[in-house]
């Protein structure tokens, strides 16, 4: 194990709420319209999945998003994530206040993002992450970076490696087997 990853892991321990971009990092960043000009957007299962596992864990997970697309309120009220935010795009305020909410220490928060408008939120955050195909910029920032690309498994990878660090990957998958 390097040392950075030593370090990212330290932080992972510490992680009550867990932050995520909705565009580029739940979805892919492609924006999909129709004839009426509506948007839809393509969301992985395994990102919702690991939203549910973070949840059993108990992990708040909060989405800040810059935009604000009906398919994406949609997936997030799907989900029962425990807060999101529409329309946003100075996402440092937001960040702080969902933060003061849960009662959460910055510091007791991992951020996973992807492009620049999630640098000021990153850089408050205990764990700044980013998704493989982030923007080199956000990558700098990010003690921790995904091997999958965002809207392509990218939270269910940053999950695990939370989990993981707070030892409760093993006792999930028990338990998903019936043995817990």
């Amino acid at each position: 194990m390097d040392e950075a990853t030593d370090w990212a892991r330290q932080w992972a321990a510490k992680v009550k709420l867990l932050v995520l971009d909705v565009d580029g990092v739940l979805t892919d960043s492609g924006l999909y319209y129709d004839a009426e000009g509506r948007v839809s957007q393509r969301f992985d299962v395994r990102d919702g999945m690991g939203v549910k596992l973070a949840q059993a864990a108990g992990i708040k997970i909060a989405a800040i998003s810059g935009l604000a697309h009906g398919a994406a309120k949609a997936r997030l009220t799907e989900l029962g994530v425990d807060a999101a935010y529409f329309g946003h795009r100075d996402k440092r305020p937001v960040f702080l206040e969902t933060c003061r909410g849960f009662g959460v220490s910055r510091f007791e928060t991992a951020y996973l993002g992807d492009d620049w408008v999630d640098a000021p939120a990153m850089n408050l955050a205990g764990l700044p992450m980013a998704v493989a195909d982030a923007q080199p910029e956000i990558k700098s920032l990010a003690l921790w970076i995904s091997a999958c690309p965002g809207g392509h498994g990218a939270v269910r990878e940053a999950v695990r490696f939370i989990l993981a660090a707070q030892g409760k990957l093993a006792g999930l998958w028990g338990h998903w087997l019936g043995e817990g």
